[in-house]
């Protein structure tokens, strides 16, 4: 019954993905003045998709302060499905590899969202990506990205670049961790050589589709002297979580 159940679940999450799909794509494709349309309607799009792949998304937060109005999300990276669960849950512009740019249907709604790229081998977009985000954020908007530059593994990476933390201490706008825990870490993780179409295969016949989203304080960029001390203090939280929630 069960699997009945979830089966349903999953067709009627398909049939609403598939008509919100079909409205965005065409209208991704229109120029536009401003903000696009299309950015209106991401989150509830994202969150079609996440019903549409079963995925039991699960927001855990154990922040003690409110979070506040802007802030730069960071979170651990080990698969493809935080580039649609996390704007199901927070209003945050993404910044992603070049490659997603590309991805046809996904690559254009996402660039039409407002997406940030970056090719993560260029050094010369690398610095060009932190002005773009520093004005994203000195705009209004609040940005996520993923401080192990890429998909890593499902075992935190042995290092953070500075990105993040240097838009906090220049912008003012503090950082906000999440930390992202697949309970059926074979089927999400994305590794080589799977491909998309590969992992969303994994992620909807997954045994165990439990997505955990942890959400802790801010860190401010005033309690810290630079970007380096910053990205130690975030780090060693990182390290600690990884501890608790992975090992």
């Amino acid at each position: 019954m069960l699997l009945i159940l979830r089966f349903i679940r999953k067709l009627i999450g398909w049939a609403d993905f598939v008509a919100l799909t079909a409205l965005l794509f065409p209208l991704a494709l229109l120029p536009w003045p401003g903000k696009h349309p299309v950015a209106r309607l991401f989150n509830a799009w994202c969150r079609c998709f996440v019903r549409a792949l079963d995925v039991d998304l699960r927001l855990h937060q154990k922040n003690l302060k409110p979070l506040p109005a802007r802030y730069i999300l960071i979170a651990n990276h080990p698969a493809a499905f935080e580039d649609i669960g996390i704007p199901a849950l927070f209003d945050a512009v993404s910044l992603a590899k070049a490659q997603v740019a590309d991805w046809f249907i996904v690559g254009r709604i996402s660039k039409a969202a407002g997406t940030l790229y970056v090719d993560r081998d260029d050094p010369a977009s690398r610095d060009q990506a932190i002005e773009i985000m520093v004005n994203t954020v000195n705009s209004g908007q609040n940005i996520c990205l993923y401080p192990e530059g890429g998909c890593k593994g499902r075992r935190l990476h042995h290092e953070f670049k500075s990105g993040a933390f240097e838009v906090s201490i220049r912008t003012g706008v503090p950082v906000l961790p999440l930390f992202l825990h697949y309970e059926a870490q074979d089927d999400f993780e994305w590794q080589p050589p799977y491909s998309l179409l590969d992992k969303i295969r994994h992620m909807l016949f997954t045994v165990n589709n439990r997505a955990n989203y942890y959400v802790f304080d801010i860190l401010d960029p005033k309690d810290f002297a630079d970007k380096y001390a910053m990205k130690a203090a975030a780090y060693e939280k990182y390290v600690d979580w990884n501890e608790k929630y992975l090992e």
